[in-house]
């Protein structure tokens, strides 16, 4: 018997300028903190443009994206969003993106409250999903099978 689980494709953008990482100050269900501008994939929505999309929305740039960094998969057991009990993985694809156009503006109505640029020294100190430091070695190690490193001890 095969195990039923619910899967959710999503893609986020690494941008960094001027040694300052964008991040989005995510908030939803009873837990919160920072990540990567980025979330869930539209039915049919090619990754790169959802990213873009999903940039946008949250930070109110217009993003370019340069190349991908590599994928994530996290897994939640019994999390299922439809309260099933079902696990949860979610399927996170990494993009390293430049902001083209735009200006700093909050989602309104969605899953983060804010964006900001937090200096990269200052991100260790944050409260924020393990998607970030993940992303991070993706964009330092830049693995060639696009698989993130384990954390090192």
């Amino acid at each position: 018997m095969s195990l039923q689980f619910d899967t959710r494709p999503a893609a986020y953008a690494v941008i960094i300028r001027d040694q300052r990482l964008l991040m989005a100050y995510w908030k939803q269900d009873g837990k919160e903190g920072w990540t990567l501008p980025g979330g869930g994939l539209d039915v049919g929505e090619h990754p790169v443009d959802g990213c873009r999309r999903e940039v946008f929305e949250e930070t109110g740039y217009e993003a370019r994206i340069d190349r991908m960094l590599g994928v994530d998969v996290g897994h939640w057991p019994g999390e299922a969003r439809d309260g099933s009990g079902r696990d949860f993985q979610a399927l996170r694809l990494v993009y390293e993106a430049t902001v083209v156009g735009g200006e700093l503006t909050h989602e309104i109505d969605g899953s983060t409250t804010h964006a900001a640029w937090i200096p990269l020294e200052d991100i260790v100190k944050l409260n924020r999903v393990s998607l970030v430091d993940i992303a991070l070695r993706l964009y330092r190690d830049r693995p060639a099978d696009g698989k993130p490193a384990p954390e090192a001890s």
